[in-house]
C-alpha cells in the first residue's frame, strides 16, 4: 500500500511539473480581469503591474511583461519586446513583431487564451467578452484620441479602439476579424460602456523578455 500511494504522489508530482513547466513557458495572454473600473486601468504603468500580477498569480514568474496598449506617446507594437510568443498551453502566437501584425498571426478564440490557460468568452457566448482594449490601429501604431485618456478615464467621456480576440464581429469585414483594431467603443470608458459592445475591460500581455 505504501509503495502505491508513493508511486501515485510521484505521478502526481511529476505532472504537476510538467504542467508547470509548459506554464513558465507563457509569454502571451488575454487578462482574466480588467481593473473593474473600466478603461481606466491606472495609466499603462498600472496596466503593465496587472499583467505581471495576473501571470505570477498563475505560476510564471522572472518575466517583465507589458500590456498591448498604444498611448498618447507610444505605440502598443513598440512595448512588447521582440517575440517570440507562446500562450498558457504552449502554442505560438507569432515569431515576431511583424508577424503579429500580419496574416501569419495565431490568434484566435482558440489561442487567445487567459493567463490561467483558459479560452475567453466571445461572440455567442454570454456574455460575450471579445472587445479587447488596445487604442492601436492594425499595425499596433497609436490612435492617439481612443486610448481613454491614456488609459485613466472610466466615466462617459472618451473613446477606446478594441480589437476582437474571437476574430469575429457583425459581419465579414476586415476590421470585424481584426485582434487588435476593430473598433472604437461607445458610450465612453466606463465599465458599462464597455459591456455594451461585448467587451469587459481586458487587454493583451506580451512577455518583453
Amino acid at each position: 500500500m505504501r509503495r502505491l500511494l508513493l508511486a501515485t504522489a510521484a505521478t502526481f508530482l511529476a505532472a504537476a511539473g510538467v504542467a508547470y513547466s509548459q506554464g513558465a513557458t507563457m509569454s502571451f495572454f488575454v487578462t482574466s480581469v480588467g481593473s473593474g473600473k473600466g478603461a481606466d486601468l491606472g495609466g499603462i504603468k498600472g496596466a503593465d503591474a496587472h499583467c505581471a500580477s495576473l501571470a505570477e498569480a498563475a505560476g510564471v514568474t522572472g518575466k517583465t511583461w507589458a500590456a498591448y496598449l498604444s498611448t498618447s506617446a507610444e505605440d502598443a507594437r513598440d512595448r512588447i519586446g521582440k517575440g517570440p510568443w507562446v500562450n498558457a498551453k504552449g502554442v505560438k502566437i507569432a515569431d515576431d513583431v511583424a508577424s503579429l501584425h500580419g496574416d501569419a498571426n495565431a490568434i484566435s478564440k482558440e489561442t487567445a487564451l487567459n493567463e490561467k490557460g483558459e479560452v475567453v468568452n466571445g461572440r455567442g457566448d454570454k456574455p460575450n467578452r471579445h472587445d479587447v482594449l488596445t487604442g492601436s490601429k492594425p499595425d499596433g501604431t497609436k490612435i492617439a484620441d481612443q486610448t481613454c485618456g491614456d488609459w485613466t478615464m472610466s466615466g462617459a467621456e472618451g473613446v477606446a479602439m478594441v480589437g476582437h480576440h474571437d476574430r469575429t464581429g457583425l459581419d465579414d469585414s476586415a476590421a470585424a476579424k481584426s485582434w487588435n483594431s476593430s473598433h472604437a467603443s461607445r458610450g465612453g470608458c466606463s465599465q458599462e460602456a464597455l459591456q455594451g459592445t461585448g467587451g469587459d475591460g481586458l487587454y493583451y500581455c506580451f512577455a518583453v523578455e
